[in-house]
């Protein structure tokens, strides 16, 4: 690592913390990398329901604690990710014992012991919980996503888990966390759910802005909009889960094999833009993710489209700051 290049979470002392999404295998390879950059990590996947818990009876916690014991051996910060979502949760969890779907008592039960289990494992020791994650539906005409935690719990699933995880360690910030967050529709949909969880008395700090955005949109107005918003509320807002792919989401291209200068050109300026939009809202972003350390590994390659590279990030393959990165810094 050049020790000309300067730690990206420094330059953002006093303002919010600088996280990266990591596993077991990233620690292990860039472990020196990760400590020097970031000041919060999150468990890409390793803190997920069926990663975690994969059977009824079973914990495997193993991966997970390595992650806590390298942020704890350097110092950095952990934000929990997640512990409600419809994806990667073990399907023993909707089942019955007796055959078809498990009752709502069944259910409630199952949810609340996990997070109570896995939060309070680890409480005191992370400062933040993606407590329930996208439950909002993109389509314009409905407002909750079709699950099976919403099929049999209804719309309380989502209080019992704030109250779950508040009662597991009461220290923890805890947050709603979502995509699409700066499109009109469904930003007004979670602005109207955290509302209600708050009016509600539901110990709910924060919303997560996964910030999963392209070099071409959402528009810089739009995401001031959104944090607008959800700043209305009094509450923490994290982005969670930032990325600039190089891409249209609808751009079916694979025969790239680097980007294009343009594409270089339009990252960097997207970058500058959007930091200097979260500095103008210190107060009220605390935290800001990566989903992901460096270019070399990103969920992006391969999503949506199969055998196709991207380059979202602020460091490149070799873990050299890319042009993106110098604007951010400033």
């Amino acid at each position: 690592m050049n020790k000309q290049v300067p730690a990206l979470h420094e330059a953002f002392n006093g303002l919010f913390r600088i996280g990266a999404a990591v596993s077991t295998k990233t620690i292990r390879s860039e472990g020196d990398f990760i400590a020097r950059h970031y000041n919060s990590i999150t468990a890409e996947n390793q803190m997920k329901f069926e990663e975690i818990h994969p059977q009824e009876n079973r914990y495997t916690f193993e991966k997970a604690d390595e992650i806590m014991a390298f942020a704890s051996q350097n110092g950095i910060a952990v934000r929990g990710h997640t512990l409600v979502w419809h994806n990667q949760t073990s399907d023993w969890v909707f089942e019955s014992p007796y055959g078809g779907l498990a009752d709502r008592e069944l259910l409630l039960r199952r949810m609340q012991e996990h997070i109570r289990t896995v939060a309070g494992r680890y409480k005191g020791q992370i400062y933040a919980w993606d407590v329930v994650n996208e439950a909002i539906e993109d389509k314009a005409d409905l407002v909750m996503r079709r699950t099976k935690w919403l099929d049999i719990l209804g719309e309380e699933y989502i209080r019992h888990a704030f109250e779950a995880a508040h009662d597991a360690d009461p220290n923890a910030l805890l947050f709603y966390n979502d995509y699409n967050e700066t499109e009109p529709i469904k930003r007004d949909k979670i602005y109207n759910l955290v509302r209600s969880l708050k009016e509600k008395g539901i110990p709910i700090h924060g919303i997560g802005l996964q910030g999963h955005w392209t070099i071409h949109s959402p528009s810089l107005q739009e995401i001031r909009q959104a944090i607008e918003l959800y700043a209305s509320l009094e509450l923490q807002l994290h982005i969670t889960e930032l990325d600039l792919s190089m891409f249209h989401f609808e751009d079916r291209r694979i025969d790239l094999t680097s980007p294009t200068e343009q594409m270089v050109e339009l990252q960097q300026r997207r970058y500058e833009e959007i930091f200097g939009l979260f500095r103008e809202y210190r107060d009220v972003i605390t935290s800001v993710t990566f989903w992901g350390v460096a270019d070399n590994f990103t969920w992006l390659d391969n999503f949506p489209v199969r055998g196709r590279k991207n380059w979202p990030l602020l460091f490149n393959d070799e873990l050299q700051p890319k042009p993106a990165f110098w604007r951010v810094i400033g």
